[in-house]
């Protein structure tokens, strides 16, 4: 009788571990516009991509001059920018708790995230050189600039001093400091030509701050519910 607690200590500890295994799940591309082409991995050849093409982890998408693909991934939509590579690094699901995690290499990304019904999404873009914490839904961000649509995001750059950007208002990461740059300083400065709204319109903005030539500055967005 000693033994019966022990017995079902096990149980408990062993079902819910059963029951929360992590599943695969797979990203569709949606549409796209002009020359996009997608490989499975780093060792693979390069492949034109269509609309209904189904991506697993690890696949890396690329996009030509004025030309976009719009991703569904999990339960969230990322357009892919014209001249951007991105890797999709994991897509999973627990439960009711989704994760998705991208690289982004250069070019620039809009995110519309959003959470399964009655569920959450750790949404995470990874760079090196900055950390976006967002708790919000609508983004865009390259290497180096961030401007919210809607909701907050916590923007850090290599200084590890936060800055808070709310919906319509922008920041960039100063290469030499590591600085994020408050909102006050970017409130006044348009972006010229003005970010895309919408799928037909391919033109690369120009950033508030462009990237030095041949340097890579990285930016890491996070999206937890």
């Amino acid at each position: 009788m000693k033994n019966i607690p022990k017995v079902l200590l096990i149980f408990f500890l062993v079902v819910p571990y059963v029951t929360a295994q992590k599943t695969t799940q797979q990203a569709t591309i949606r549409e796209l516009v002009g020359t996009v082409e997608y490989k499975t991995n780093n060792n693979a050849a390069w492949e034109k991509a269509k609309a209904g093409i189904i991506l697993n982890g690890d696949t890396i998408i690329s996009t030509g001059f004025k030309s976009i693909a719009v991703l569904a991934v999990g339960n969230s939509l990322v357009t892919v920018k014209p001249l951007t590579r991105l890797s999709i690094t994991e897509l999973s699901r627990v439960q009711d708790a989704e994760t998705v995690e991208l690289n982004l290499t250069a070019g620039r990304i809009h995110a519309e995230v959003q959470p399964p019904a009655g569920g959450k999404t750790d949404f995470t873009v990874h760079s090196s050189s900055a950390t976006a914490s967002v708790r919000g839904t609508v983004f865009d961000f390259d290497t180096l600039n961030l401007m919210v649509a809607e909701g907050t995001v916590n923007f850090t750059g290599a200084s590890g001093v936060p800055v808070v950007i709310d919906a319509g208002r922008a920041s960039f990461v100063n290469e030499s400091s590591g600085r994020a740059a408050p909102p006050e300083e970017t409130a006044a400065v348009d972006l010229a030509p003005p970010l895309p709204t919408t799928t037909t319109d391919v033109l690369p903005p120009v950033f508030t701050q462009p990237a030095a030539a041949g340097k890579t500055v990285d930016l890491s967005i996070i999206v937890k519910f």
